[in-house]
């Protein structure tokens, strides 16, 4: 225990001095692992790792889904699906908030980006909100907000790597994401509601629309919907593995970018670049997650974690909501896939072994990085707005987000006490 401790240790250090996360642990593991058993054998894992890695048919679905998400953005549906949103919610206080609640939903359901989903709707709704004298806190807050639903609602990217890691069925924690996820926008729009009850100037009421602007903006997202349909459909009756329901979202997502006439060749171009430049970063930290995860593990780190909670005779629960603090810490440090990387192997052996659920702990832990998303210091999403906003202070939009904050810290302790929520539709497939 004591050398896997000095590990972790010494990859915060590497972290404070700018070292790129997956660097970071492919450094330490590689020399923790070779302290351990010798150079020889180290040199092997190295090489069969970093080989395998990138050539393994179970993360084609990582560059798939990225690419079917570029291409949607690039379409431009982004804007179809807040002026549908917009339509139906648009008139009630606050309705503009909720509007862009529900297209951060879907969109993020979509590109499976939470930073896409942030940077993308501050760009479509922040204006809209502006003009309608939103304040900058609750516009900034619930747009930061509704982007982390991009790493719960299938699909998912950190739900595809928690699979792979954990040898978990993807397609099952893809369908245990949904009633989280709708569950998060039912707490966002009961947040938003507080906010304009408490003062209403802070979410004016927009313009009501005719039914018949309702349907033709309904018309505009129905190619989105029935894309989604198809690759959650597909998986939870069983027609397509998680992979094939990759391949055909990038297939859709291509199909609609070139139906939206917004594809040229140049466009193609980037959004190739894109996806590779994405895969590649996730692909570095993924090999330097399995290099830092054979080191704890040949050190025995979840073993001794076992072999310790025995000892201390504590109850399940207590030692879950002792995880649940440490994930909350964490992520006002680190980013949303270097914390699940970096955590999942250390504590996923000593949940297994207290009798919980594997689907269900992913989805939790999904939740709790949501959670980092928007929590000070580090929440990534908060800077992205304040990126694209320079105009708003960091302040006002971490005011802005506290409100759902405590929304997701109420769905986090009712999917704990409820497992039955999150494992409902898996047991059905």
């Amino acid at each position: 225990m004591t050398i896997s401790l000095i590990g972790i240790s010494l990859v915060f250090v590497l972290l404070l001095l700018g070292v790129p996360i997956g660097i970071g642990m492919a450094i330490i593991g590689t020399a923790g692992f070779g302290y351990i058993v010798g150079l020889e054998p180290t040199l092997s894992m190295l090489g069969q790792i970093t080989y395998e890695t990138p050539v393994s048919y179970s993360l084609t679905i990582i560059p798939l889904f990225i690419l079917m998400g570029n291409f949607i953005s690039r379409a431009g549906l982004s804007q179809g699906l807040y002026d549908a949103a917009y339509s139906f919610l648009g008139h009630y206080r606050g309705g503009l908030a909720l509007a862009t609640l529900a297209a951060c939903g879907s969109f993020s359901a979509v590109s499976g980006s939470s930073l896409a989903t942030a940077a993308t709707m501050s760009k479509v709704a922040m204006p809209q909100m502006r003009s309608y004298k939103y304040s900058d806190s609750l516009a900034t807050g619930v747009i930061a907000a509704g982007g982390t639903l991009g790493i719960l609602i299938p699909p998912s990217v950190l739900l595809v790597l928690y699979g792979i890691m954990t040898n978990n069925d993807i397609g099952k924690l893809f369908v245990a994401g949904i009633i989280p996820g709708v569950i998060a926008l039912l707490m966002y729009g009961a947040a938003i509601a507080f906010v304009t009850a408490r003062d209403p100037q802070a979410g004016p009421r927009g313009e009501r629309s005719t039914w018949a602007m309702r349907l033709s903006a309904l018309k505009k997202t129905s190619g989105i919907a029935i894309l989604f349909l198809v690759i959650i459909g597909g998986l939870y009756i069983g027609i397509f593995t998680p992979t094939e329901a990759a391949a055909v979202g990038a297939g859709g997502g291509f199909f609609f970018a070139l139906v939206k006439g917004t594809l040229t060749f140049t466009t193609l171009f980037d959004v190739l670049v894109e996806t590779v430049k994405m895969t590649a970063m996730i692909f570095i930290i993924l090999i330097g997650a399995s290099l830092f995860s054979n080191f704890i593990n040949v050190a025995g780190l979840p073993r001794a974690l076992v072999a310790w909670t025995d000892n201390m005779n504590l109850a399940p629960i207590a030692i879950l909501l002792g995880i649940l603090l440490i994930y909350i810490i964490l992520g006002c440090m680190l980013e949303s896939m270097s914390m699940m990387l970096l955590t999942v192997p250390i504590f996923y052996p000593l949940i297994v072994s207290l009798g919980f659920d594997p689907i269900w702990f992913g989805i939790i832990v999904i939740v709790v990085i949501e959670i980092s998303l928007i929590t000070p210091p580090v929440g990534l999403n908060a800077f992205i707005m304040k990126a694209t906003l320079p105009d708003v202070s960091i302040k006002t939009i971490f005011k802005g987000v506290f409100p759902f904050v405590i929304a997701d810290l109420f769905r986090l302790a009712l999917l704990v006490a409820l497992p039955g929520l999150v494992l409902y539709l898996p047991s059905l497939m």
